[in-house]
């Protein structure tokens, strides 16, 4: 499930690479959930964007391009993320509004990009997409892309994630030119998953009021053989409310509490028999008022090879998981399905209106969501989300997260 728009509470020093990790199988694919009759209608995808989504080592020349073939382009963004620096790219949609090109092509070296686009048809029908890619970066040189962004007001499960774009041998070093401290102050820990992926966080939930620092001290700091860093950066961000959600997939209910009090109980869709939800801690990682969920993107397609489902506009959607689970609106399962029966393909649906305009369960919990929240799942049939599968670390324990560490 990939192709999304708008409000990524994506990393200043760039994000993870989300869009990477989703070969995964598992998490949600919604579009036609399981057990629906028919589908929604055809989905406009013609949106085109140059470089391709999760491209690499793309040179300085590009080229960057949007287009579509008829209808317009309603909305572009392009932001150039910069070591840690967060930059929109100034360009301009055609007279004709079918393409949009920046008004300078070149493009910056050790950089990410990401790009928001909404279309229209000639039938009116709109549709999403969400692109990423990274340009070259020097053979010499490593860089950390890193989240939250700066100057951010997240949840109380935020935890602080480096994914870098090389191997890193020396994880001790590295780790160490990585400081990240709170006022007031709690032990963090760092834990590495494999050699490019370093996160931290502290012993529990962070309190509320909370001011985390993060401190990149990578400059000349030797990852590998011959490969150096080239961040010297400090940034902030602040602990928000205290919002935990627990969705019971048995009571088919998701209970919203904030700071302790139930601030409601909602209907909710989980995943059918065969394609369950996972259990566990799990926390927002981007929000989107509208995103394309595209089947194929995470393993479920037909004999054929065609996606299960491909929906262009489903509206209010919540990253869970980098493996493509979300907490959603729904517009196409009947209203009276929601708090009865579970019938996704491992997301978590909530009732919503094509459009996403009007006040609707989905709408409500999206308008109270920070990036960072944490959404509990708990008597489903699957597995515990994987501390790695996003921000999933809460899931692990505090002493064998300690023991993830390399300096400690």
């Amino acid at each position: 499930m990939r192709d999304v728009t708008r409000r990524a509470g994506a990393g200043l020093a760039a994000v993870l690479a989300w869009a990477g990790l989703l070969a995964g199988l598992a998490g949600c694919t919604d579009g036609v959930e399981v057990g629906m009759p028919g589908k929604p209608r055809a989905p406009y995808d013609a949106i085109r964007i140059s470089p391709e989504d999760g491209a690499k080592n793309i040179g300085a020349q590009g080229p960057l391009l949007v287009s579509v073939p008829d209808g317009r382009l309603e909305r572009v963004k392009v932001t150039k993320v910069e070591d840690v620096q967060k930059e929109e790219v100034r360009g301009r949609i055609s007279e004709d509004g079918l393409s949009w090109r920046p008004d300078d092509g070149a493009l910056a070296l050790a950089a990410k990009y990401t790009i928001d686009v909404v279309a229209v048809d000639g039938h009116n029908r709109r549709q999403a997409r969400h692109s990423t890619f990274t340009t070259y970066v020097p053979e010499e040189r490593f860089i950390g892309y890193f989240k939250p962004e700066n100057r951010a007001t997240v949840g109380t499960g935020m935890i602080v994630s480096f994914t870098f774009n090389r191997e890193i041998e020396n994880r001790a070093g590295v780790e160490n030119a990585i400081r990240v401290t709170s006022k007031p102050p709690v032990e963090i820990v760092g834990h590495w998953f494999g050699r490019e992926r370093l996160d931290f966080r502290p012993a529990e939930y962070w309190k509320p009021g909370t001011e985390v620092t993060v401190e990149m001290r990578l400059r000349d700091v030797e990852a590998a053989p011959g490969s150096y860093g080239i961040q010297q950066k400090k940034v902030r961000f602040t602990i928000g409310r205290h919002q935990v959600s627990t969705v019971d997939a048995t009571k088919k209910t998701m209970v919203v509490r904030r700071d302790g009090a139930v601030l409601s109980t909602i209907p909710i869709t989980a995943g059918a028999p065969k394609t369950t939800t996972y259990n566990g801690k799990m926390v927002v990682s981007e929000m989107f008022d509208v995103t394309r969920m595209n089947g194929a993107t995470v393993g479920f397609t037909k004999p054929d090879g065609k996606s299960e489902y491909n929906v262009a506009d489903v509206p209010h959607a919540m990253r869970l998981t980098a493996s493509g689970t979300y907490l959603h609106g729904n517009y196409w399962a009947k209203r009276e399905w929601f708090g009865s029966v579970n019938i996704t393909h491992g997301c978590i649906g909530l009732f919503d209106v094509r459009g996403g305009k009007e006040h609707t369960p989905a709408s409500w919990f999206f308008d109270r969501t920070l990036v960072g929240d944490v959404v509990e799942v708990v008597n489903s049939r699957d597995k515990t989300v994987a501390p790695d599968n996003g921000l999933g670390g809460w899931n692990m324990g505090w002493d064998l997260w300690k023991q993830g560490s390399a300096v400690n």
